[in-house]
């Protein structure tokens, strides 16, 4: 890919968002109804390759308990509002009705509540009995500090999940979370990130992560390219990931690791490319947090928003468009691409000739620039 000259002294490669791709259709078509959209991590499997996004705006144990009765996987924050408070109802409602104005400020005091490891153990209990695959996730900073309480809780998929995470931290002031060793002691699949390139994807993958993350300040509620300016353009970093995972299977004998998008997914099509681009799975934030059973009750918000010293995130008014089912299975009412996303996926594979996931990954992809009329 050539590069792009900057200036005298700059050069840079150009790289491609999801509304600078296009899907292109093939010779065969299909019918919607004999398309696949299952995948399988580690042990487990589910109908369709949706993750529902640890953030308190889209998951409570009720809604991930929910998204794997319809056949997903929810993973529930660890750290947020469940594991705070007995009762979130009462804050969850409070961060609704913020003013603007006063909201950052009011949720970094909300979330200054200490996290308890009974509410994590009881939380991840209520989903357990539910009898659905039981997911949680931490920050790496808060990883050693509970990830004791969350496998004896019975967790099922353990994620650790950040802005960005990398297999080689380095600190003067902590010590580190040694990612290698950490997920060769526990007996849980690990799915970490965010990644963003082939090199840091690749250094997941070896620490012997089920999965990998990819992603960097792409999300509605995020702030982080205009607060740190750094941002990853996602079908670029999805295939970029996709060759990591490619070189990683030669490299270690056959071992195949998930990439999950994680970021830029607002609509149906976007899920599309992202699966086209070499996406296994697709973690689903401000998509799922239109549910008009959502907690966060038409807003959305994630860590960042409420972070103690540097906040890159926003509460963001997303709206609620319909039930969690019908958000994911139809009948849709809108024709913008949130509603029926599992239909949505099943008519484009169907549409290209292609019957499953693995399969989809290998459809013809063209760079088309989209401008909103």
């Amino acid at each position: 890919m050539s590069d792009v000259e900057i200036g005298r002294a700059k050069r840079a490669r150009r790289v491609y968002a999801f509304d600078d791709i296009a899907v292109v259709p093939s010779r065969r078509t299909r019918d919607p109804q004999d398309v696949s959209t299952s995948w399988t991590i580690d042990a487990y499997s589910f109908d369709i390759p949706f993750v529902a996004a640890p953030m308190d705006s889209v998951m409570s144990p009720a809604t991930a308990i929910r998204m794997g009765q319809l056949g997903g996987l929810g993973v529930l924050n660890l750290e947020g509002l469940w594991t705070r408070y007995e009762d979130p109802e009462p804050v969850l409602g409070e961060i609704r009705s913020l003013d603007a104005a006063d909201a950052t400020r009011r949720m970094q005091e909300l979330y200054s509540e200490p996290i308890k490891p009974e509410l994590i153990t009881q939380r991840l209990a209520e989903i357990r009995e539910a009898g659905v695959t039981v997911a949680g996730a931490l920050s790496p900073q808060r990883t050693q500090e509970h990830y004791k309480t969350v496998v004896e809780a019975g967790v099922d998929v353990f994620v650790i999940r950040g802005t960005t995470v990398s297999a080689e931290h380095v600190s003067k002031n902590q010590q580190p979370l040694n990612l290698k060793k950490f997920i060769y002691e526990l007996d849980v699949p690990v799915i970490v990130g965010g990644a963003a390139t082939y090199t840091a994807a690749l250094h997941l993958m070896r620490t012997g992560a089920a999965g990998v993350l990819v992603g960097f300040g792409g999300g509605a509620a995020s702030t982080t390219r205009a607060t740190l300016g750094i941002h990853a353009p996602m079908a670029t970093a999805l295939a970029d990931v996709a060759g990591a995972r490619r070189d990683y299977m030669d490299e270690s004998g056959g071992r195949y690791v998930h990439v999950i998008a994680d970021g830029g997914l607002g609509s149906s099509g976007d899920i599309v490319k992202a699966i086209s681009v070499g996406a296994d799975a697709v973690m689903l934030g401000t998509t799922l947090a239109r549910a008009t059973d959502a907690p966060g009750g038409g807003w959305h918000w994630g860590l960042e928003a409420h972070h103690s010293e540097l906040p890159r995130g926003n509460r963001v008014r997303v709206g609620s468009i319909a039930p969690l089912e019908q958000l994911l299975y139809g009948p849709a009412t809108v024709a913008d691409g949130t509603a029926n996303l599992v239909g949505a996926l099943r008519r484009s594979m169907a549409t290209t000739g292609y019957s499953d996931i693995k399969e989809f990954q290998r459809v013809e992809v063209v760079v088309a620039p989209y401008t909103a009329r």
